[in-house]
């Protein structure tokens, strides 16, 4: 399915590429034949393919979900620039 030098230009214009010459030359082959080729893949019949299936079976990979102690507040609080009462100070951030 050639591609005339016309579409080519205005499938550039619509992406608000500027070609030269040779690169409309040079794109017309690469896209037709990127057409010829998907014209070619309908033409294989996947009428027994399900529309989900996928050539791998991937599995996502996963570790035991174990609960495992975590900081203590005083380990926590511990580099802290400033606490107060168990818990980090900041500055405000808003006026008040």
């Amino acid at each position: 399915m050639p591609l005339s030098l016309e579409e080519v230009r205005h499938i550039a214009r619509l992406a608000r590429l500027r070609l030269t010459a040779d690169e409309e030359r040079r794109y017309a082959e690469q896209l037709s034949a990127i057409l010829d080729y998907a014209d070619r893949l309908k033409q294989v019949d996947t009428s027994d393919v399900p529309p989900t299936a996928g050539v791998q079976n991937l599995e996502t990979p996963l570790r035991p979900d174990t609960p495992r102690p975590g900081l203590t507040r005083e380990r926590a609080l511990a580099n802290a620039p400033a606490t107060a009462d168990g818990m980090f100070l900041v500055p405000p951030v808003l006026d008040t």
